[in-house]
């Protein structure tokens, strides 16, 4: 008979708590729950329990779990759960848009070799939407079984769900044992912030061990002397009493009679060895042959697929069949369920007992059978089957062998974008191997560890690289150390690495290690503050691209092509294109649908620059979307963000900055978190809204490091404009000089930062810049970038009507027009500020009038009334302007004051004296002295003073 229980006992709560999750699923609010305890606590009867319940309401269930076959596998639990979504329909795909080719790591059926490896977070969204676009038509409960055999990116994706499925009609139950490591600390860090229920399993009181022994024996009189034994050898755990009951009823020692069952001899079973023993005895039950099954089985893991067994033992099909069929019903094991060929032990301490049973030689030598059974069957070792065989080598006493094979797994798992797993497998394999194969794990795990973001970790492996007996391959580990020194910001330690890579290289070295090497230090060439960091990193970016291409490597060659085009950029856009397509043919020759993209977008930005068109980086976002690359498709759109805040498209662009922030944030996109928290204070900026700029700003502080590529636009791009629409011309001028001290400090690849365009305007028109500077500061291929040639042209037109020379002046202020054709507030603001200086040769008049039309309508009254006085002062008629009210506070409209005085009360807050404030406003100081007077009356404030530090108080 089955002595298992036919129903869940002793757990009430946590019955009512997945009832009420399962109800809240289906009216769209899902969520997480995980269940916790100790190994046979219940938590699969439990998790089977709550499927059912699911299925019975209408709930779609998809089931995977982690697996102790070899060494944790990338994604196992979320992948054997999604696969049974394509056993049937598969589902709609229409609304996963870019995210669709990402799921091919994942989805087989949506594998395509043109898609690129994204970031496990990536990964992560691409699952959530997935579930969410099932859910939409029948909500789904997610079971992910034993989360503490699982690998780290099924951990994060697991993170990831937990912390974003509220708002779906999705379910994650997750099962994991109490014991220390990544899966509890995962479950504690998610429970602690909210984002999921934790239900640990307790072991069962007395009474419930009595209900439940009832239960199994489907009998109400159960004997007092049994009920006590297992209460006392159970510890009230669910499975032992199970196996406990099962070893007494099969060896006869518990039998059923007339009068309800009775026991027959004396109870004494210790425990643990309680269970080891009924283990072994129903084994040995089951013949040599029997128990060689399974102790093949349990060699393999806790789930085992019978091709192997049958290969390692030689048995055919029938006997075969027969001896799981007896295992069956001795409840050892149980079929797997998703898979027909593969069957799994009732729980993971069966395989444990069984191994116990084992000598050390014994296990050894059915580790080395089972190692060479799976190599005949599978060649190759595809998938799952390398990091197991490593471990069986590994229990085999072949620690080379397993050490090779786990570095082959763990650059497998890097190649699929699982970093996570690959620093696993490889940490392992180089603690196997030594000398020259022990180099090359740490070639590959160097690189790993700067992709998990261990940084620190890859560095301390510089004393196991030092002591390698020097060679080529000691020089290519410092070459890694050199690049991942560059993406972590040590640049002394990436120089100091690349010297110590060259002395040992030598001049003669093959061109196979020089490239790399070369595209390494070009990179770290272009971000130092020496005076000719542009020629020497253009110089060893050409040497590597030719040495790459000598060598066939056409990952490096399209690396160093696309490094020259981002150097040319700052001098010529043709020659950059140039390098940029060179980079394109080459993805395209090699398939290297990563390379591609970004050679694409490098093209579509530069066109962008040019002449402001945005219709390449369109097509190079569809392109971005269609092959997966997410990252890349958010970069397109954070730089499309940028042109709807030039282009003066502020609502769709504040619309689409959040979209992207709230995106960007979510998958952890740092850098690209911080472009766009640049964006948004250029959009707040742009609009004259000082708070919300230095708000902006302030947030793009607190996310960005030191020397960040993004600061100076904050300076010239952001703030400058702010102080600019504020009519504070110098600090205007402050701030483009901050952002060109940036820049100089930390160069940057962004060209929009004023140091070629406004920059250039603004000391002309203050008369720091002449002819000669003028030459000087828009040689460069940035002043003939569309944003900075309309203020460039302007600083053109100025300096030759200084000349005389109205008619090229007049030439050159319609290419400044031409260019800001685009730009409806800088071209504004550009006729405001170079108005003044064109009376001889342009027409003032009509300029101030449609930049005072615009401002005002714009609602930036400071630059609108500087307009007003400029007409005033030249004797042209102005239309007074009544609107505006809306700009003083309530509290101040309250007392009268009125837009006029409105604009001095604010200035005050600076301390400004009459003479400063009528050169802002463009009144006399007289006038200034009569708004103040009027001011201290309305507001009741004693004197200027008092007045001063009210306004102060009332401007933060």
């Amino acid at each position: 008979m089955q002595t298992r229980a036919p129903h869940v006992v002793g757990r009430d709560r946590e019955v009512t708590a997945l009832a009420g999750a399962l109800g809240r699923t289906r009216t769209g609010q899902g969520g997480a729950i995980f269940l916790t305890g100790e190994a046979g606590i219940g938590k699969s009867r439990l998790a089977r329990y709550a499927a059912g319940q699911a299925y019975g309401e209408g709930i779609r269930v998809l089931k995977g779990r982690g697996t102790t076959i070899g060494p944790m596998v990338p994604f196992r639990p979320i992948a054997e759960a999604l696969l049974a979504l394509f056993r049937g329909e598969p589902p709609d795909d229409s609304a996963l848009g870019p995210y669709k080719p990402v799921l091919g790591t994942l989805i087989p059926e949506w594998h395509d070799h043109q898609s690129t490896t994204e970031s496990v977070v990536v990964l992560a969204e691409a699952v959530l939407r997935l579930l969410a676009s099932v859910a939409r038509t029948t909500p789904c409960l997610l079971v992910l079984e034993d989360l503490h055999d699982a690998d780290a990116e099924t951990l994060a994706v697991i993170e990831y769900l937990a912390d974003n499925l509220e708002d779906q009609p999705v379910l994650l139950l997750a099962t994991s044992r109490n014991e220390p490591g990544n899966a509890l600390e995962l479950i504690h860090r998610i429970v602690q912030r909210g984002a999921a229920t934790a239900l640990e399993l307790r072991r069962l009181t007395q009474a419930e061990v009595e209900r439940m022994t009832a239960a199994c024996l489907e009998s109400e009189q159960i004997p007092g002397e049994l009920s006590d034994r297992l209460w006392t050898d159970s510890a009230g755990n669910p499975f032992v009493i199970e196996e406990l009951l099962h070893g007494m009823v099969s060896s006869g020692l518990l039998v059923a009679g007339a009068d309800g069952w009775q026991v027959l001899g004396e109870l004494k079973l210790p425990v643990p060895a309680a269970f080891v023993r009924s283990v072994a005895h129903r084994t040995d039950r089951l013949g040599p042959q029997g128990r060689e099954v399974l102790s093949i089985a349990a060699v393999l893991g806790h789930r085992f697929p019978l091709s192997v067994v049958q290969r390692v033992t030689g048995t055919d099909d029938r006997h075969l069949l027969s001896h799981l069929h007896a295992g069956v019903a001795a409840q050892l094991v149980t079929p797997d369920e998703p898979a027909p060929d593969w069957y799994a032990f009732r729980h993971p301490l069966t395989a444990e007992a069984l191994l116990a049973q084992l000598a050390p030689n014994e296990r050894a030598d059915l580790s080395r059978r089972t190692a060479d059974a799976i190599e005949h069957l599978h060649p190759g070792l595809t998938g799952d089957w390398c990091p197991l065989v490593a471990k069986l080598r590994f229990d085999a006493g072949a620690p080379d062998e397993a050490g090779l094979l786990f570095a082959e797994a763990g650059r497998r798992a890097l190649s699929s974008g699982a970093a996570g797993s690959a620093v696993t497998l490889l940490d392992r394999a180089q603690r196997l191997l030594t000398g020259e194969p022990r180099a090359g794990v740490l070639d590959t795990l160097l690189p790993a560890l700067a992709e998990t973001g261990e940084f620190e970790r890859a560095f301390e492996f510089e004393k196991d690289v030092a002591e390698l007996k020097d060679g080529p391959g000691k020089a290519k580990l410092h070459t890694r150390l050199a690049r991942i020194a560059h993406q972590a910001g040590r640049f002394p330690f990436g120089v100091e690495q690349v010297r110590i890579a060259r002395a040992l290289l030598g001049p003669d070295a093959p061109d196979e290690l020089t490239a790399q090497l070369d595209v390494t230090s070009a990179y770290l060439s272009l971000i130092s503050p020496s005076a000719d960091r542009v020629e020497s990193a253009a110089s060893l970016a050409r040497q590597a691209a030719e040495a790459a291409a000598r060598a066939e490597l056409p990952a490096v060659a399209c690396e160093a092509w696309q490094l020259l085009g981002v150097i040319a950029r700052e001098q010529d856009l043709d020659e950059a294109n140039r390098c940029f397509d060179r980079a394109l043919a080459l993805a395209d020759a090699h398939q290297m649908p990563i390379q591609h993209i970004y050679a694409l977008v490098r093209l579509a930005g530069n066109d962008w620059l040019a002449d402001g068109s945005t219709t390449t980086l369109d097509r190079a976002h569809s392109e971005a979307c269609r092959t997966g690359a997410i990252t890349v498709s958010y970069s397109v759109k954070a730089i499309l963000a940028l042109q709807l805040v030039l282009a003066g498209e502020y609502d769709e662009a504040a619309v689409q900055v959040e979209t992207c922030l709230a995106a960007t944030g979510r998958l952890r996109f740092h850098s690209l978190t911080r472009y766009l928290l640049m964006v948004k204070a250029t959009l707040a900026a742009h609009r004259g809204h000082r708070p919300e700029t230095d708000e902006a700003v302030a947030m793009f502080d607190a996310v960005a490091k030191s020397g960040a590529q993004e600061v100076p636009l904050c300076y010239g791009l952001a703030r400058a404009f702010c102080a600019l629409l504020e009519e504070n011309h110098v600090l205007a001028m402050q701030e483009l000089d901050l952002a060109e001290a940036e820049e100089s400090k930390n160069p940057t690849p962004f060209h929009l930062s004023g140091s070629h365009g406004l920059r250039v305007l603004l000391a002309v028109l203050d008369g720091r810049c002449g002819w000669s500077d003028y030459d000087v500061l828009v040689k460069s291929s940035a002043a003939g970038m569309r944003w900075n040639r309309q203020f460039a042209d302007l600083a053109h037109a100025v300096l030759l009507g200084r000349d005389g020379k109205h008619a090229e002046a007049r030439q050159a202020f319609e290419s400044a027009q031409e260019a800001a054709a685009l730009y409806p507030m800088a071209r504004h603001l550009g006729l405001r500020l170079v108005a003044p200086e064109a009376s001889d040769w342009g027409d003032p008049v009509t300029w101030l009038r449609s930049a005072e039309e615009h401002f005002h309508q714009a609602g930036i009254p400071a630059v609108a009334s500087a307009c007003r006085g400029l007409l005033r002062q030249s004797g042209a008629s102005v239309q007074q302007r009544r609107s505006g009210t809306d700009q003083v506070p309530k509290q101040l409209r309250g007392h009268g004051v009125t837009v006029r005085e409105f604009e001095v009360f604010v200035l005050l807050a600076d301390r400004m004296g009459n003479k400063a404030i009528g050169t802002r406003l463009h009144i006399s100081p007289r006038t200034v002295e009569k708004h103040v007077a009027s001011l201290i009356a309305k507001t009741g404030q004693p004197d200027r003073e008092s007045l001063s530090a009210y306004a102060a108080a009332l401007s933060r």
